[in-house]
């Protein structure tokens, strides 16, 4: 197995996007907010939501020069893709926020770890 990312372009790409979607969990935007009610996701926890996206963007270009980090971090937010997606077919949320962006985003995950490391 690869343990650096050839190419690193698409690392830093899911990098950008987990950090610009960390910056809008800090005071959740209306979608996210929106998103966070749907699936039943407590207030108390949506904290949360910033450090692990500002965690992730940081494995994510961390993994360019360590090895084996970055394959790690994007295993991780498939993992956490998927249970995103549980969470909106638990609450029966079927519209938008299913399709288009948790799946999206897991396929965006799922397609960056086997470019980049396989």
């Amino acid at each position: 197995m690869v343990l650096l990312p050839d190419p690193a372009w698409p690392v830093v790409v899911l990098a950008v996007i987990s950090l610009v979607d960390g910056v809008l969990c800090l005071k959740p935007a209306s979608f996210i907010a929106a998103c966070f009610d749907d699936v039943g996701f407590p207030r108390t926890y949506w904290w949360v939501a910033s450090p692990i996206k500002f965690a992730a963007a940081a494995g994510l270009v961390a993994g360019i020069w360590i090895p084996g980090l970055g394959a790690l971090t994007t295993a991780c937010l498939v993992l956490y893709f998927v249970l995103a997606i549980a969470m909106h077919v638990r609450a029966h949320d079927f519209g938008r926020n299913l399709f288009l962006n948790a799946t999206g985003m897991l396929l965006l995950c799922v397609a960056t770890l086997v470019f980049t490391w396989s």
